[in-house]
């Protein structure tokens, strides 16, 4: 798709959404009478660092409140996907692969940086360790798609996801208290309290514990039930502000403790079991995941127009975790020198420190800035150790890697939104970015020695506003993102160069029907560039950079409310291909095979769609709320090289929920998802260093009740 068709096809949708907005008022005049006044709410996002209505935003993001994420049964990372379209998400063992419109890509090794940023209250998150926990007392969630950078924290290629948790509410006294029971003996609590008798000092506590039994039975000799969860969590936010509110204060920390039996993962062409969820093991396994938060942040306002942000976070995050490398009850006969172990073991650990400050205004005027600097600095001293003499445990080590990364990125970033008239504005925004990694291989079958990686790139983003009528905005834009190279760990392989990705995007935003109804839309065409990819060589991790890339597609979403009727849709269409071939380390026969110009790019499903619908029935003073909501996801592949074993097939998933709230402070509720027991493919994993590849299958149905009581 060339940009001269995408701006037709822009300006067709421009058309589109003029037209319905011109109607609209007719429609709502007829239908007044057989409708109530509640609409669609407004939705409130921090995207462009200020609260701002999303209809406001000219950027393509799918944003849910706490209320939404409840209706939903948004309660981790992975459920997004089924919620937010052109988004993939994959998970196993210690790792969260995050996708949108196909940029991101599955990373597999440390030195490698993610193409989708993460931040919870504004701090970046740049590991998955902190990435792959339970969602729990979360005030918002805001999905944004294509390139950022030009406003906050760190460059990504491919969007950004925002997590923003309440804040603490002077002068009061309130909270919840929420239980879920459900099969899989799944039993999950979460508790937050606001604790406030001033003006200038509150206190907010959460907390979390979450537990469930496995979905896939061990018939090996192993104790370990791969596939459970048992995790704790806990975070608070002490917030103060002077008597005039100038200066305002947060000081965070955030802890949590998982400890499961790793990963439940199929052994390929198994011949105990034909069942799914049946596996054979006889390793110990195990995943023990904890990590600790501290973060400040402190704005203090310079003028009536001005205001200073700083934000300051140390993260200390440790994985470590033990597999069954052949995936079978027997000790299979390795020769020494193999790469793959009979148990493998992984210890890898995140110290990294954050800081950021922000210069933004704070006025109404028709200029509006933000400028800052941002500066990251950690180590990642990773261990694994592989024994090949046939045991399931420890008694030596017969290959031994040890490594420690060390990171730093600085950069500077700006833009401004400028009205220059009463309809139009214009965006400008510039980043320069400086990153360097130091890969220091101790030990290692690939060789040991130092490398010493250095990248920096000027990245930015254009874009022209429009507001022809109220409760209209159409917008265009273009912008680049980028992601920093790195070090392999075979000594002999050549370092990774950075990625960038270039996007040329239009949408509209609209509200009509006297606010009953809201569609937003956008379409976009992406350059993707130098593809950082992970593989193998020789049984050891390594990224390569691939040919370009290029895609095309569009985002569409609905929300409708009349009454007590409620309907919400989203689809995603998502065209993603390499622009060039490219020779590239297959994963599945280990060797360097031709990708063609015209293949699919990996974790770029073609359709994402979902849609919800719900109706509040008055009983009494009570009210009863039936949901329905369903979401597609069709066919992608965890390899540039599809085939059988690696292969995502499409899947359809049906959840219900039966919400019945008894009055302000007390709701009940019964769920059921994978309401038809799907049996799905949810991810597929490649022969690594540490373990043979295997099928991970998505969750079966499940079930339960909620309690929720606010006070």
């Amino acid at each position: 798709m060339s940009v001269s068709s995408l701006a037709r096809a822009c300006a067709g949708s421009a058309s589109i959404a003029l037209a319905t907005w011109a109607i609209s008022p007719a429609f709502a005049q007829d239908n007044a009478g057989s409708t109530q006044s509640v609409g669609v709410e407004d939705i409130v996002v921090t995207a462009e660092r200020r609260e701002q209505n999303l209809q406001d935003v000219p950027i393509s993001a799918t944003v849910l409140n706490a209320e939404q994420m409840a209706r939903r049964g948004v309660t981790s990372i992975a459920d997004l996907q089924q919620v937010a379209p052109s988004v993939a998400i994959n998970q196993v063992n210690r790792s969260t692969y995050v996708n949108i419109r196909g940029v991101g890509i599955a990373q597999t090794s440390p030195s490698s940086s993610p193409g989708i940023a993460y931040y919870v209250d504004g701090q970046l998150i740049p590991h998955e360790q902190f990435i792959g926990q339970s969602f729990y007392d979360v005030g918002s969630i805001e999905v944004l798609r294509g390139p950022q950078g030009t406003l906050t924290g760190q460059n990504s290629t491919g969007g950004a996801i925002y997590v923003r948790t309440p804040e603490p509410k002077f002068d009061d006294l309130s909270g919840f208290v929420e239980q879920t029971i459900g099969n899989y003996d799944s039993y999950r609590t979460v508790a937050a309290l606001n604790i406030s008798d001033s003006d200038q000092v509150a206190l907010r506590i959460a907390g979390t514990h979450d537990e469930r039994d496995s979905f896939t039975r061990n018939i090996g000799s192993s104790p370990s039930n791969p596939g459970d969860v048992n995790l704790w969590a806990g975070r608070i936010n002490l917030a103060m502000r002077s008597a005039d509110h100038s200066l305002r204060v947060n000081v965070r920390g955030e802890y949590f403790d998982s400890n499961s039996d790793n990963a439940a993962i199929k052994r390929r062409n198994d011949t105990v079991s034909t069942d799914p969820f049946v596996i054979e093991e006889d390793a110990i396994a195990f995943l023990h995941q904890r990590g600790l938060r501290l973060s400040g942040e402190v704005r203090y306002a310079l003028s009536d127009g001005v205001e200073i942000r700083g934000l300051t976070s140390w993260q200390d995050g440790k994985t470590t975790d033990q597999a069954d490398g052949d995936r079978t009850n027997t000790a299979l006969p390795r020769p020494p020198a193999a790469n793959v172990g009979r148990v493998s073991y992984t210890n890898t650990r995140f110290k990294t420190w954050i800081n950021e400050v922000n210069l933004l205004s704070t006025g109404n005027g028709p200029l509006s800035w933000v400028v800052g600097a941002f500066v990251l600095d950690e180590t990642i001293p990773a261990s694994i150790l592989r024994d090949n003499n046939h045991t399931v445990d420890f008694v030596s080590a017969t290959s031994t890697i040890e490594t420690e990364i060390q990171n730093n990125s600085k950069s500077l970033f700006g833009q401004i939104n400028w009205h220059f008239t009463d309809q139009l504005e214009l965006v400008a925004g510039a980043r320069h970015s400086w990153d360097k990694q130091v890969y220091n291989r101790i030990a290692s079958a690939g060789g040991i020695g130092v490398t010493q990686t250095k990248s920096s790139q000027w990245t930015g983003k254009v874009g022209l506003n429009y507001t022809p009528v109220d409760d209209v905005l159409l917008y265009v834009s273009a912008s680049k993102g980028y992601k920093a190279g790195g070090g392999n760990l075979p000594v002999a392989a050549a370092p990774f160069g950075p990625e960038t990705n270039y996007v040329y995007e239009g949408g509209f935003k609209t509200t009509m029907w006297d606010r009953h109804l809201r569609v937003n839309g956008s379409l976009f065409y992406s350059d993707y560039r130098d593809i950082q990819l992970a593989s193998l060589a020789n049984g050891l991790p390594l990224t390569q950079n691939a040919a370009r890339g290029r895609s095309w597609g569009g985002e569409l979403e609905v929300t409708a409310q009349f009454g007590g009727f409620s309907l919400n849709a989203g689809g995603g269409y998502l065209n993603a291909e390499f622009a060039r071939d490219a020779l590239l380390q297959n994963t599945v026969t280990n060797q360097n095979e031709m990708v063609r110009k015209g293949d699919v790019l990996p974790y770029s499903p073609k359709l994402t769609v979902n849609a919800g619908v719900q109706y509040a029935i008055p009983v009494g003073d009570r009210t009863l709320t039936p949901r329905l909501q369903w979401s597609h996801i069709s066919t992608s592949y965890v390899t540039p090289f599809p085939g059988d074993q690696t292969v995502v097939p499409a899947r359809d998933i049906v959840d219900a929920r039966l919400t019945f709230d008894l009055n302000e402070s007390l709701r009940l509720e019964a769920f059921a998802n994978n309401i038809f027991d799907k049996t799905y493919i949810a991810n597929q994993l490649q022969n690594s260093s540490t373990a043979d590849g295997g099928i991970v299958y998505g969750a079966p149905r499940q079930y339960g009740g909620r309690l929720t009581y606010r006070f």
